[in-house]
């Protein structure tokens, strides 16, 4: 029987428990969490903030009420409050650090969806971990997670990485990651090009993460991952770029299910044209775009691009003769009058290709 319960049962009458989200501005965001207010008018109530969004309300149905009876409501929520929960309810079977989780994950998708810049607020920011450098990974997946999502993620994490992360519930179907920056230090201390090797290992660290997430967890899901960054400062910028590059990386790298930023430059240039602009230009340039949806000519012109355009390796990656590829680049020559062994209309053609699968999506 759950404390609630046991009270429910020495009052006989109904108590029903519940959370209360809150806005910033509300009065309630001025109590200091644990503070108790008891209320009494056609019925008793005990309302105590949680966290920074959250207040907790308990509602007993009673007109009448004697000083030992208000006294033993008030010593159950005063032990409820110290423990850090409410009790077995129903309706919050939640620890004490997914409450916090949650509660920073709805000021983060407040401030992204206004476009903020703010520094995550005092209140949220308990976890001294937010202070320091920290590696975001953005999930996205296709089904919405069950009850025991949090747990189980936050489990699964720290067994794969071997660290102890954060995890923060934005939606119903979207999850924010903080890895410690210790992930990338062995490998980055072998190396001088640090940038392009940190870029690398992220990468690396990304794809393996989105392997484990897809097989053993919740099945296809999307990530996207971005440098170290300090929590406190930047998270909701972090958080902004990786839900846009997650986003482009369904439009233009069909196929693929990890997502990284810093390759998305033309891309994310080629997203702001409008769409008549677009479609005007691939028909300019090119003539006609049904070429592009023939799959061995998208395979092809992928693969080529994907290799710096070395037709050696393009063959081999494709497993076909070298000869089969040059056959195959100089008919799209002939029909498109570009060829792609020369740069100026690689370039051209990449372009082309990209906005194609814009247009083609919208």
């Amino acid at each position: 029987m759950s404390d609630w319960e046991q009270l429910q049962h020495i009052l006989k009458c109904p108590i029903i428990a519940e959370d209360l989200l809150v806005s910033d501005h509300s009065e309630w965001t001025s109590l200091e969490p644990g503070t108790v207010i008891m209320d009494q008018a056609e019925s008793l109530k005990a309302i105590w903030r949680v966290d920074h969004r959250t207040l907790r309300q308990l509602t007993i149905k009673r007109s009448t009420w004697t000083d030992t009876e208000k006294a033993l409501v008030q010593w159950a929520v005063t032990q409820q409050v110290g423990q850090g929960s409410a009790g077995t309810f129903e309706t919050d079977s939640k620890s004490d650090g997914e409450r916090k989780s949650r509660a920073l994950g709805d000021w983060i998708v407040q401030q992204a969806a206004i476009g903020g810049t703010e520094t995550v607020p005092g209140s949220l920011a308990t976890d001294g971990r937010l202070y320091a450098e920290m590696i975001p990974f953005l999930l996205e997946t296709d089904h919405a997670a069950e009850a025991s999502a949090f747990s189980e993620l936050q489990k699964l994490l720290a067994s794969f990485l071997d660290e102890e992360v954060i995890v923060i519930p934005l939606k119903a179907q979207e999850w924010l990651v903080l890895a410690p920056v210790s992930l990338t230090r062995d490998t980055l201390e072998e190396r001088d090009d640090q940038t392009e090797m940190l870029e690398d290992s992220l990468a690396s660290i990304g794809s393996g993460l989105q392997e484990m997430l897809a097989s053993e967890w919740i099945g296809e899901c999307h990530l996207a991952v971005g440098r170290p960054m300090k929590p406190v400062k930047s998270i909701v910028q972090s958080v902004m770029l990786l839900q846009e590059t997650i986003e482009l990386g369904r439009i233009f790298e069909m196929g693929s299910n990890i997502h990284l930023p810093w390759n998305m430059h033309l891309e994310r240039l080629l997203i702001s044209i409008p769409e008549n602009v677009r479609m005007r230009y691939v028909e300019q340039a090119f003539g006609r775009s049904d070429v592009f949806m023939e799959p061995e000519t998208l395979s092809t012109l992928e693969t080529f691009f994907a290799l710096d355009c070395n037709v050696s390796e393009t063959a081999k990656k494709l497993y076909i003769h070298r000869n089969t590829l040059l056959y195959r680049l100089d008919k799209l020559k002939q029909e498109s009058g570009l060829d792609v062994r020369v740069f100026r209309d690689a370039v051209l053609m990449k372009i082309i290709l990209l906005l194609y699968k814009v247009t083609k999506r919208t």
